[in-house]
């Protein structure tokens, strides 16, 4: 049974932070997207009639009436609206694992010799003796919050069509489906409270998720539909299949729900921060889009490249 709900909502200062905080990234996201707009007007070559002479066309034509060949009619060209019409829904893992801290934290020591300035030297030998420690409690859940933050602006300055939404289950007969954005509405303050309240919560029961967002992109009329998948981990969830077997069970269910996504013209894409998920995804994905991120920090800037390049 999967249980659709609404995310609660906090503050908008999350989003906003993380606008501010890779202002940056930001800049660069929104050049690149810039990118894949349509122009409004294109103009179209070699037309039997349209809104003025192809010159080239009509030169060739031309020359074919002095060498006594029948001409192209072909010379005029005209201006064709273009429109960019993408649907896509986002599924973030919403599992337990990425409550997990990326880093735990790191202990450097000032190597270099003793300075000669004294208030340098103060320092210097503050640091020798307590070490420099920088922790960072950040954890998975929260680049993915991030992540999402900067999508979202990138989504809403090319106004592609696009839902958002959390997942996770707890044994055979629940599955949450949380709301952060749904792919029927406009963005809104309301939304980026939402992000503020992504959580960490149980398994990571992919297959029911999957076959749930499927619903939501056929209610789409866009001809281009995609399904991106950001997870953590594997599949695994109680109550997938007997006891023993339930991994793969999970892998192969999942793979089902991909296929069942493809056979209705939506187009899958898997990205995991684990770095044992090659063990799996080739499995898991076969023919489809799948990519295994190396350096997790890395995902605020790979997420929305990656959907630039499945879009454009």
């Amino acid at each position: 049974m999967v249980k659709e709900k609404s995310l609660d909502e906090g503050d908008s200062n999350f989003y906003n932070d993380s606008l501010k905080n890779y202002s940056t990234l930001l800049s660069h996201i929104k050049r690149q997207f810039e990118l894949i707009m349509p122009e409004t007007f294109r103009k179209i070559y070699r037309m039997v009639d349209g809104e003025d002479i192809d010159l080239n066309a009509a030169l060739e034509a031309a020359a074919d009436i002095r060498m006594k060949v029948p001409p192209d009619e072909k010379i005029y060209w005209r201006r064709n609206k273009i429109e960019r019409d993408v649907s896509v829904v986002f599924l973030l893992d919403m599992s337990a694992s990425t409550a997990e801290a990326i880093d735990e934290g790191r202990h450097t020591v000032d190597d270099r010799d003793a300075p000669d300035d004294p208030v340098e030297y103060m320092v210097w030998l503050r640091r020798r003796r307590e070490g420099l420690v920088r922790r960072h409690y950040k954890r998975i859940i929260d680049l993915e919050k991030e992540s999402t933050a900067l999508l979202i602006h990138a989504l809403e300055s090319i106004g592609d069509n696009y839902g958002i939404y959390g997942f996770s289950g707890y044994g055979r007969e629940n599955v949450e489906f949380y709301v952060i954005k749904d792919i029927e509405e406009n963005f809104s303050e309301r939304i980026k409270r939402r992000i503020d309240k992504i959580t960490p919560l149980h398994a990571t029961r992919m297959g029911s998720a999957i076959r749930h967002a499927i619903t939501k992109l056929e209610n789409q009329d866009s001809p281009t539909k995609i399904m991106f998948l950001i997870s953590d981990g594997r599949p695994q969830d109680r109550g997938y299949s007997r006891e023993g077997v339930e991994k793969e069970y999970a892998v192969h269910d999942t793979h089902m729900a991909l296929l069942e996504a493809k056979r209705k013209d939506i187009t899958p894409f898997c990205l995991t921060v684990d770095k044992a998920g090659h063990d799996y995804l080739q499995e898991m994905c076969g023919d489809m889009g799948y990519e295994v991120l190396g350096d997790i920090w890395a995902l605020p800037e790979r997420l929305p490249m990656l959907y630039r390049q499945l879009t454009a």
